[in-house]
């Protein structure tokens, strides 16, 4: 199978390099689709001299529509079979990949999250946002009748055709609740493993706050509801 990686980027000219570089080395992916979300920091300019190199390509988003976006962007426009969602801020480690594909390629489920609690080596930092993304996926396992350990994760691994006949309406960091509520409610197959997770904080260019973690809460009431 195909196998593209995604990678919205957004304000990411000191990492986004790196991230390129270790998604190289891992040697699994096809294709790198990245997005960038309207940067003014560099990347975008970084980004458009490496377009068409090793099979990367680049889509540029003319101003900043948020993470969904970008993440949809790119998933429309990638053609791998199996799509790997790759945040470009460092905080995943590529070398997951061959333990992200492992329960597809099996035939264990569709689906696959990378779990940050599940007992993979991590950076001890930010408690409370840790807390936060206990809740919100507890709160998800209650709504929606599973068990998963950590729904807000970057590291989502599917097969393409699980997303595109989803209608998708995330345009920032909602994408996470969004997208896990819809597969659960249709009975998609999800399958977690452990992570690395090398968390940055907001002194190194987190993004995500506390007004996405409140989007994530009536994301996953609404579409509990409604379709």
């Amino acid at each position: 199978m195909k196998i593209s990686v995604v990678i919205p980027a957004f304000n990411e000219i000191d990492t986004i390099s790196e991230i390129i570089k270790r998604v190289k080395d891992v040697n699994i992916a096809d294709e790198i689709v990245i997005v960038d979300d309207g940067s003014t920091d560099g990347t975008r300019e970084y980004l458009r001299g490496i377009d068409g190199n090793e099979a990367i390509r680049i889509i540029l988003h003319e101003s900043n529509q948020g993470k969904g976006s970008a993440v949809l962007t790119g998933v429309q426009n990638a053609s791998g079979d199996l799509i790997i969602i790759q945040d470009a801020d460092l905080e995943y480690d590529p070398r997951d990949y061959p333990a992200l594909l492992v329960p597809i390629f099996e035939g264990l489920s569709d689906v696959v999250y990378g779990s940050r609690f599940l007992g993979g080596p991590r950076r001890p930092v930010m408690f409370w946002h840790m807390v936060a993304n206990k809740i919100l996926t507890f709160l998800t396992n209650i709504l929606y009748d599973t068990i998963l350990t950590d729904m807000e994760t970057g590291y989502k691994v599917f097969r393409r055709e699980v997303i595109l006949d989803l209608k998708i309406n995330a345009k920032r960091f909602d994408f996470e609740p969004e997208f896990t509520a819809k597969i659960l409610k249709r009975k998609v197959r999800i399958f977690e493993v452990p992570i690395r997770f090398n968390p940055r904080d907001y002194d190194e260019g987190k993004k995500i706050g506390l007004r996405d973690a409140f989007d994530a809460i009536w994301t996953l009431v609404k579409y509990r509801v409604v379709d």
